[in-house]
């Protein structure tokens, strides 16, 4: 089980110092969530993950259980053994592919919309790809077309084999062009296979419940005021946005206003620098975001000041010998200049991708551990 205890309250927000004590260690609140998706921070070792200062990491069920599958990590000992990490570890629940293999897919969009779309997704919709049920999803396997069936109860099953510290209770992530309707009653589904999840758990892990409800806010409070009435260690904040991210800061504060004090919250899947300081300061404890490793393997860094993004692809940085980051301390700043990391990203050579992968994990744990500073001087 886990431990949670808050240290400081800001004054001048919902923000919060904490810690979150696992069996694999503690985890200074608030703290970014590196994503881990197949058991490994893309183009890193673990150890060079823990190097980057990163407490803890989020590994995707989904994509486990398809490849090696839950028996063969089991066989290690846990997942923590199979990847070599001894530090904390959550999975999620497998939920965020029922809306990213479903009707993200269906629409091409993503949690947050990057514009007004005239699509709907209305009551008694199905995805094209999947079928989802009040008994769980049908998938179709990214390998090899065969169905796949993830429940509240399998979700379980996969996820104490793994044997990460924190587990996600299975849901829905509904698509950010779903209307009240199906929001409705996809909610109502998430709250029954978040009970079933309880009932089927068996482990001592901890179970954190996850509040949906979409950009609709009585439906998000609705939500919170549901999962936080039942015994979940902690809780995840997840779904979409609609197409106005200055909206998240109300529904957020919809949902943690209904949720206990004295429990960690974890905010699914949002994390570009110029959120960060917001979804901390409505009181969030831990977040994930693919975001970091995502821009790298696409030759973007990440500098001071906060969000100032570097596009390595560009042929100017060729001739710039200066570090990627002037006040970063990471070895990657210390050691290599823009111009050879220019060269390596436009090759296409891996070492290239390691080298930003690493850099900007370390300026996103740094610049947490700044803002971590800064609720300690009431500053935040």
């Amino acid at each position: 089980m886990i431990e949670f205890r808050v240290e400081k309250q800001s004054t001048q927000s919902r923000a919060r110092l904490g810690v979150l004590k696992t069996p694999h260690g503690e985890v200074q609140t608030p703290c970014l969530t590196p994503v881990a998706t197949q058991a490994s921070v893309k183009t890193l070792t673990s150890e060079e993950a823990a190097q980057a200062d990163c407490q803890i990491l989020i590994a995707n069920t989904f994509h486990l259980h398809l490849k090696p599958g839950e028996d063969i990590s089991q066989r290690a000992g846990s997942l923590h053994e199979f990847m070599h990490w001894g530090k904390p570890l959550m999975t999620d629940s497998g939920g965020f592919q029922v809306f990213s293999l479903g009707f993200g897919r269906d629409h091409g969009v993503g949690k947050i919309l990057k514009e007004k779309s005239d699509e709907s997704v209305r009551e008694g919709e199905q995805p094209q790809n999947l079928k989802i049920t009040d008994d769980g999803v049908t998938f179709r396997s990214p390998l090899d077309g065969s169905p796949v069936f993830l429940g509240p109860k399998e979700s379980m099953d996969i996820q104490q084999k793994l044997g990460a510290d924190v587990i996600f209770a299975f849901d829905e992530a509904t698509s950010p062009v779903a209307d009240a309707a199906y929001t409705q009653k996809s909610l109502e589904r998430t709250h029954r296979w978040a009970e079933l999840c309880l009932e089927h758990k068996t482990s001592d892990q901890a179970l954190y419940g996850i509040v949906q409800g979409g950009k609709f806010p009585s439906l998000r409070k609705e939500s919170a005021q549901y999962i936080a009435s039942l015994p979940f260690a902690g809780f995840g904040i997840g779904g979409e946005y609609g197409d106005d991210k200055q909206k998240m800061t109300e529904l957020l504060e919809a949902v943690i206003s209904g949720l206990p004090e004295s429990k960690p919250r974890h905010l699914l899947g949002i994390g570009h620098p110029e959120d960060i300081p917001e979804i901390i300061k409505a009181g969030i404890d831990t977040f994930d975001c693919i975001v970091p490793t995502h821009y790298a393997r696409h030759g973007v860094a990440f500098i001071s000041p906060a969000g100032t993004r570097l596009d390595l692809m560009k042929s100017q940085f060729l001739a710039d010998q200066e570090p990627l980051d002037t006040v970063c301390q990471c070895f990657v700043c210390q050691q290599y200049k823009r111009s050879y990391i220019s060269h390596l990203i436009r090759s296409k050579e891996i070492t290239g991708l390691k080298l930003l992968t690493f850099h900007n994990l370390f300026w996103f744990n740094t610049y947490v551990a700044s803002l971590r500073e800064q609720i300690k001087n009431s500053q935040l």
